[in-house]
């Protein structure tokens, strides 16, 4: 086993990728950062369900260790296929739902079903096109493993956001994490396909990545943190003021209305609820609160515009 200095910190960079795997196989990462885990975490084997080229494998190697590598392409599909091991240590590389396509474009779907008996692309996740759909298969692979860890095993996660269309899609904000939340590494990228595009208008490029590192300390007790997604009403809130209700209001019309207006659409909320002197709490909040809200003419109201 080759002799390496403990070189992980909170943020890691890789400018050189090292040896191991395929470097044009897309969305490889740097085998050094699995040595970095490696020799950090001082595992006795590695298990890797998503393998892609086998760079988890070369850094095994490398730092003399077992591996156990999987992957789509050579006859393991993590949604349907029975996790054999009972690992130590696993090290996934998720796709980044869509951005790179992996089966039928790194491989072929062909070769594959025509080896193993079924069609690669079926259980593809980076082939799912819908967001919502790839998360519940990303926490679905990522529960899957951590049940198959033993008592005190490790997980490590490497994955990144994804901005599309004006909206940022975090792997991380939406990943389930199951047991201990240990560690959160970023990642730095470096020679990404994106490096040549140049972005216009308020796109901010995204340079990074996350390695997230959960632990398995109980054998049948597994805590979850999961991103549950609620939609409220700004009126039904206990947290926003009045000045907050009556400016959305007044915002959301986006011209002068009467009281009355005002009143029919705040009066059948959570906010009037817990105030019988409602109506005149809204006419208080219009009067003291003359930075916000302009009275154009009388018994008509809304928001000021703001001025350069």
């Amino acid at each position: 086993m080759e002799k390496r200095k403990h070189t992980l910190t909170s943020i890691v960079s890789y400018p050189e990728r090292g040896e191991g795997g395929n470097n044009r196989y897309r969305g490889n990462c740097s085998p050094k950062l699995i040595e970095d885990l490696i020799d950090f975490f001082h595992p006795m084997e590695i298990c890797d369900y998503m393998c892609g080229s086998g760079t988890t494998k070369a850094a095994a190697e490398k730092c003399g260790i077992k591996s156990f590598i999987y992957d789509l392409h050579s006859g393991f599909d993590i949604m349907n296929c029975d996790i054999q091991e009972r690992p130590e240590f696993i090290f996934w590389h998720p796709p980044y739902w869509d951005i790179i396509k992996y089966s039928d474009v790194m491989y072929k779907a062909s070769d594959v079903e025509s080896r193993y008996g079924y069609n690669p692309i079926k259980y593809d996740l980076s082939r799912i096109p819908k967001w919502e759909k790839f998360v519940e298969a990303m926490n679905y692979a990522m529960l899957k493993q951590f049940s198959s860890l033993e008592k005190g095993g490790r997980m490590a996660v490497l994955m990144g956001d994804i901005k599309k269309k004006g909206r940022l899609y975090s792997m991380l904000s939406e990943i389930v994490k199951p047991g201990t939340l240990e560690n959160v590494i970023i990642k730095a990228q470096h020679n990404c396909f994106s490096d040549n595009i140049q972005y216009s208008g308020t796109f901010i490029p995204i340079l990074h990545e996350y390695v997230m590192i959960v632990r398995k300390d109980e054998s049948l007790i597994m805590p979850i943190l999961c991103t549950h997604q609620v939609v409220n009403d700004i009126r039904d809130t206990k947290e926003a003021t009045w000045k907050d209700v009556v400016a959305a209001v007044l915002e959301d019309c986006g011209t002068a209305v009467p009281l009355s207006y005002l009143y029919d659409q705040i009066q059948d909320h959570e906010k009037t609820k817990s105030n019988k002197w409602w109506k005149e709490k809204i006419r208080q909040t219009l009067q003291y609160n003359p930075s916000c809200f302009v009275n154009t003419s009388k018994g008509m109201w809304q928001l000021r515009k703001k001025t350069a």
